[in-house]
């Protein structure tokens, strides 16, 4: 690659750095923009945003980071004090290229001590992040460099080390992406990077609980839990790629994809020798890891992307006693002459609309093509669409093509019972 062609991709890069979210509102999505060399298309952050760096002379990429607490919007009606890095957690994506040199300040705007580790990053000891081992504590008030040669490609994240079990508990993370110089395996059309990350918000309360082990109430792909997840929207037939990082807890997050299926292509340790890639569609990130996966959708729709806990993808009402199988009707006409309540776990939620205490989203449901989505927590969609057909509305169906109520001379033809009980 030449001086010019250097300049060409650098330009775009800084101006993609610069887009940050994209609307879950777009329509049909445009090409990604380029951002490495050989056509390497820049990372979209669904609800989040791109570092945006700023080239010194020599070429010497800097950046600030700000450590600070923040304002931060789960989901509808479900709001907490959290900790992050320039106004959001998870922090930008910083996003680089292998071989460039890199400067970042931080400045700690916490309330206590902090550092910052680059995660899976192989760096001089003592830009390690490690306080007490590798560095001093940076105090509040103060700001602190480091200087980086990115000398390996790969998926990373970062994080604070010190005080870990809070500081992480309470937001500070991000990702850290380094494209190779020279692409590793098949160009991609979409790029994406979701954090995942778990939270213990107490109904009614405003800030997260970083001493929890177990309890965790509040799951989230970029710090946002559906339905305020972005949908990821890519064309029929595009290579799409998918960076997770897993900075939770505790616990590990089996992501299941429907519709499609897809490789490993690497950890945050190194690529995946194609040899060792093996069909899958559903892909465990464990905690402190990152997984990142390829995928070639070939079927049009809304396709459901989740956690396979069950829990992990409901809100704050994941926990509550099951009532299956219990008839609450005279439970729930007394409770409502003295509170205004019912109860919970006896019923699906599907349009359940009722007052909830303040700060709290209780999985109610969306709306949705068919009936509301009763879903919530670490879920999104995966909008596959045609090429000019349009990403902001529901997936139109062929007649004919959706399930639907078995008509009794179907049943007929077929042999089917509706009666039968075993």
């Amino acid at each position: 690659m030449d001086r010019r062609d250097f300049i060409a991709w650098g330009s775009v890069a800084a101006g993609a750095a610069m887009l940050g979210r994209i609307d879950q509102a777009e329509a049909v999505p445009s090409p990604s923009p380029i951002v490495a060399p050989n056509g390497q298309v820049a990372v979209t952050v669904p609800n989040g945003s791109t570092f945006g760096w700023r080239v010194a002379p020599d070429g010497t990429k800097i950046g600030h980071l700000v450590a600070s607490e923040i304002d931060h919007v789960f989901a509808p009606g479900l709001s907490a004090r959290c900790w992050g890095y320039n106004g959001s957690t998870p922090g930008p994506l910083l996003e680089a290229v292998e071989g460039d040199r890199v400067r970042i300040y931080v400045t700690n705007r916490l309330p206590e001590a902090t550092t910052v580790h680059w995660h899976g990053m192989v760096v001089p000891n003592g830009m390690d992040g490690v306080a007490g081992l590798t560095q001093k504590r940076i105090a509040p008030g103060e700001t602190f460099l480091y200087e980086l040669t990115l000398r390996r490609a790969g998926t990373y994240m970062y994080h604070s080390h010190f005080d870990e079990m809070t500081q992480m508990a309470l937001g500070t993370v991000g990702m850290f992406v380094v494209h190779p110089r020279a692409p590793h395996g098949p160009r991609v059309d979409r790029d994406f990077s979701l954090m995942l990350h778990e939270w213990s918000v107490k109904v009614g309360t405003h800030r997260p609980d970083p001493y929890e082990m177990t309890d965790f109430n509040v799951l989230t792909f970029n710090g946002k839990s559906f339905p305020e997840t972005e949908s990821l929207v890519v064309g029929k037939g595009e290579r799409v790629r998918i960076r997770f990082g897993n900075l939770s807890a505790m616990e590990h997050h089996p992501i299941h994809l429907h519709g499609m299926s897809f490789r490993v292509t690497a950890t945050d340790g190194g690529y995946v020798p194609e040899s060792a890639q093996l069909p899958q569609t559903t892909v465990l990130v464990p905690v402190g890891t990152t997984r990142v996966i390829e995928a070639v959708p070939e079927e049009v729709g809304d396709w459901a992307m989740h956690c396979h806990m069950t829990h992990h993808v409901m809100t704050q009402m994941g926990h509550v006693q099951s009532m299956v199988g219990v008839d609450t009707r005279a439970i729930d006409a007394r409770l409502a002459r003295v509170t205004g309540t019912m109860t919970m776990g006896a019923n699906d939620m599907g349009g359940m609309s009722m007052p909830v205490p303040p700060n709290s989203a209780p999985m109610r449901s969306s709306a949705g093509p068919f009936a509301p989505i009763e879903m919530g927590g670490m879920f999104s969609v995966i909008k596959v669409r045609d090429k000019g057909a349009d990403g902001t509305a529901w997936h139109a169906h062929p007649a004919g093509s959706v399930a639907d109520k078995a008509s009794p001379a179907a049943m007929q033809r077929d042999g089917i019972d509706p009666d039968r009980r075993t």
